[in-house]
């Protein structure tokens, strides 16, 4: 699989050992990413009329919460077609995801594709504390 974007290149480097789990977390709080949220009944295609997006969180065999996220949209296509109603989404930066993840929740970024990762929510903790207080 030939990477498409920054993030995908972060990934290709931590696969392929040219650099370390702290860096590579560094710089992917810095990147953009593709959030899967669930459409809305009856509304106009393409129109999200909600604040509230509501994210494709699973949960692991040990019962810890994951949300799902993506690289780029085309890569979430073949992993969504299993999950009806979720065929929209968000892109936005990974570090507002992370500052905003409930506690002992994991991410999965790219699930089912060689250039993916998973994140414990360990390390999702780990990195919200490396991202600077929000101004109020």
């Amino acid at each position: 699989m030939h990477p498409r974007n920054d993030v995908e290149r972060l990934l290709q480097d931590l696969h392929e050992g040219r650099t370390t789990p702290d860096l590579f977390a560094k710089h992917l709080l810095e990147q953009q990413v593709f959030m899967p949220v669930q459409d809305e009944k009856h509304v106009i295609k393409g129109f999200q009329s909600s604040t509230q997006a509501r994210p494709l969180v699973l949960d692991t065999d040990e019962g810890t919460p994951v949300m799902i996220l993506f690289s780029d949209p085309e890569r979430a296509k073949g992993f969504l077609a299993e999950f009806p109603g979720f065929g929209g989404g968000i892109l936005t930066e990974f570090s507002w995801i992370v500052r905003r993840l409930g506690a002992n929740m994991g991410i999965a970024l790219n699930p089912d594709h060689d250039l993916g990762f998973d994140f414990d929510p360990e390390m999702v903790a780990m990195m919200a504390a490396l991202l600077p207080e929000e101004a109020e």
